[in-house]
This record gives C-alpha cells, structure tokens and sequence, in this order.
C-alpha cells in the first residue's frame, strides 16, 4: 500500500540479487535473510529472521554495509554504515554463507534501514490512508471496467463509494489466515470478491462517492458477534456462540491480536447512535458522540502496532475522522487499555473481525472488543463496528465502515 516498507524492501531483496550480487558467482550454502535486529555486538548480529526465527550473523573483515531509505528500491541512494550504528529494531537484508549448523550466516552484504526512519514513514503513511482512504465491504466487482464498488457503514450511516482502479493502482491481498500485513501481496482485482473487505486510497470526488484509486487492500475477513461460552486461557482459545449462525466459533487468540474492552459511557454511546439518537434523544452526525468516553491517546496510534518489527502498516481503520475531521473510532477504540484473555469471562457480549478461517474451522482474532452488551442489545443482528484495518491504526487497521 504506496511506497510500503515491505514493498520497498521486497523490491531491494529482488534489486540486490539480480543487480548488486549478479557478478558474485554462487558460493556453497550462500543464503540471504531478512529480519529486524535483536542485538548488535562487535560483528555479531542476532537477527529475528521473516517467521519469527533467530539467526545468528557474523559480519566478516571487508563486507559490504549500506544504509537505504525507507521505501527505497535500489542502491543508487545508498550511504554508508557503520557496524556499531546497528541499533535493535533497525530492518536489515543480510546476504552471505550459512553456518554448518543452519542457525548462522557469515554476512558479505548488510543493508539497513533504520528503525527511526521507518517509524517516521509509518506515522506519515498513517496520515495519508487517513486523509485520503475509505474502506468497506464489497458489494459489486467490473474488473473490465475496473471498477470496485464499497458499501461503507460509519454506525449505520450507509452508502456506497465507487472505486475505480487504473493500470497504476497498487492492488494487494492479505493472505489466507493471516493477520498481519505483510503477508499481504500483489493481487490483480479479479481476486476482489462481493463481500470482501476493501481500503483504498487516493484522489476522492467532491461530494465523496467516487474514489480514484492510487492504492487497494483487500481480504476475505470475517465479523463475529456474540457471547463467549468457554475460555481456554493455556491454547489461546474462546468459544463464541455467534448470534448470525447460532453455531460455536473457536477463536484463537495470538500476539498480534487487539484485545480491548469497551468503557461502559463509550459503549452506551456507540449504542445510541445506532440507534440514531445521542443520550439525551438528538441525532448524532458523526462518529463524535461514540468516540467520547474512550481513554486518552498513549502515544502509539496502536499498541497492537510493533514497529520494531518491520511490519508495513495497514490503513487507517474506517471511522469519521478520514473526511469531517471528527474522531476516528477505530483509533478511540484503539487508545483503550490491552486486555488479554485473562480479562474476559465466560458469557461475555464480544464482537470480533477474525480471519476467514482454517481448515479446523477455527479463526485467528484480528480485533477483540468486549463490553458490547449495549451495542448488541441496540443492534440485535449483530452489526459490527469493528474493522479489520484497526490493528495497526493505519487499513490498522480493520469491516469496512468509513
């Protein structure tokens, strides 16, 4: 999604080794990985490989170091690092010989960026989907018109923007089962399916139904809302009687998951206006009056953003606050203390936006918000106000309402 982090980076893993590396002939056990930097000491490196792995690099005498930007696809920019300013969290592609126990890398290559220019990139790649991004659910697909059209729902506010995707329209997918953002890649827009949950971002028309595309997210998710019936604390799990299917749903529940529970004055807020009147019976006009009563900002647009990761960031989650300037309520929700499982109780009122699901039938839960009792009871179908983009504050972000 733009200029991404993990786009760039994946666009340098594939420009170092077709350009920088073609003349270096194939050595016994060359290797290359792509991490974040655990510790640094000396030339020794301990690096958190793509997957969660740990490999251990060794930086021998005359290696290559260089430093990049952000988004940067080649080398023509590059300046030159130095070994010791090698910092945790800062994003490295390593290239060189694996060790003999298949844990270790002697690095002739290491090409950093580093974790505050990352960190600035995804603050402004933040405020880019939120200014410019809409998002929802797919409701009709012309892919030889290349046209996507979006149902948004900002709290019952409905209506439906028109998406129309160019030849220049960065178009990308998330993975099946996965939740993070990253595993995300290039998909042509007939892998847009009606039901979908779709962000994009660009050039909006004046009255905010049309939406020229410069960038689309999109992904099968799924939105759960119902009581919780069991809860395995030791395998990560819950079961949710779903109020749609009236079946029980496991819900595993893993790092990246958002967890959050509701203030009762938010919650009770979020259900007035459902129901199309502040508290005290005036219609509300945006998602302002919901989002009072949320803690205040921490200072990360998400604690369920990990930076030191390296993981690209997502949109912005729907909310009022991409065109009126009201507050954005992915981002309130956003703001509410972490809960862990420990915090929720059997018979508890959740809403969920989850994974399409496993083979088990199981899903992996994106975002978990309880405290939804009154929300329920004022929208007894199970109306969701959650989206998948919420996770990363930026599509962190998560079912499509504007």
């Amino acid at each position: 999604m733009r200029l991404r982090v993990f786009a760039g980076l994946f666009g340098l893993v594939l420009a170092v080794s077709a350009c920088s590396f073609a003349k270096q002939a194939p050595a016994l056990g060359a290797a290359k990985a792509v991490g974040t930097v655990k510790a640094a000491s000396g030339r020794m490196i301990t690096l958190t490989a793509e997957g969660g792995s740990e490999l251990a690099i060794m930086v021998q005498d005359g290696a290559r170091l260089l430093r990049i930007e952000p988004g940067q696809t080649d080398l023509k920019g590059a300046a030159p690092l130095q070994l010791e300013d090698l910092q945790p969290g800062d994003r490295i592609l390593v290239r060189g010989t694996t060790g003999p126990d298949g844990k270790s890398l002697l690095a002739v290559s290491v090409i950093a960026m580093k974790k505050a220019d990352l960190a600035e990139k995804h603050a402004h790649e933040r405020e880019e989907w939120q200014k410019q991004g809409t998002g929802g659910l797919v409701s009709a697909v012309d892919p030889a018109a290349g046209v996507v059209t979006v149902s948004t729902s900002a709290l019952g506010a409905n209506k439906s923007v028109t998406v129309h995707v160019s030849k220049d329209t960065i178009l990308r997918r998330y993975a099946p089962g996965s939740v993070k953002f990253d595993d995300a890649g290039p998909a042509p827009i007939d892998q847009i399916k009606v039901g979908d949950q779709l962000r994009a971002r660009g050039a909006r028309s004046a009255d905010g139904l049309e939406l020229a595309a410069d960038e689309v997210v999109s992904g099968s998710f799924r939105n759960i809302s119902g009581t919780i019936s069991s809860i395995d604390a030791s395998a990560g799990t819950i079961t949710v009687s779903d109020l749609l299917s009236k079946k029980p749903v496991v819900v595993k529940v893993n790092d990246p998951s958002q967890l959050r529970k509701l203030p009762p004055a938010m919650a009770q807020r979020i259900a007035a206006r459902l129901k199309g009147a502040s508290p005290g019976g005036q219609p509300t006009g945006s998602a302002e009056g919901a989002s009072q009563g949320a803690s205040p900002p921490s200072g990360a647009a998400s604690s369920g953003e990990k930076p030191a990761s390296g993981q690209s960031q997502r949109p912005a989650g729907a909310g009022g606050g991409g065109q009126g300037g009201a507050p954005d309520l992915q981002q309130a929700i956003s703001h509410i203390p972490a809960s862990t499982l420990t915090d929720l109780q059997k018979g508890d009122a959740v809403m969920i936006v989850a994974t399409s699901g496993s083979q088990d039938g199981s899903v992996v839960a994106i975002t978990l918000l309880a405290g939804v009792e009154p929300i329920l009871q004022a929208s007894p179908s199970g109306q969701s106000i959650l989206t998948p983009w919420s996770l990363s504050g930026a599509p962190g972000g998560d079912a499509g309402s504007q």
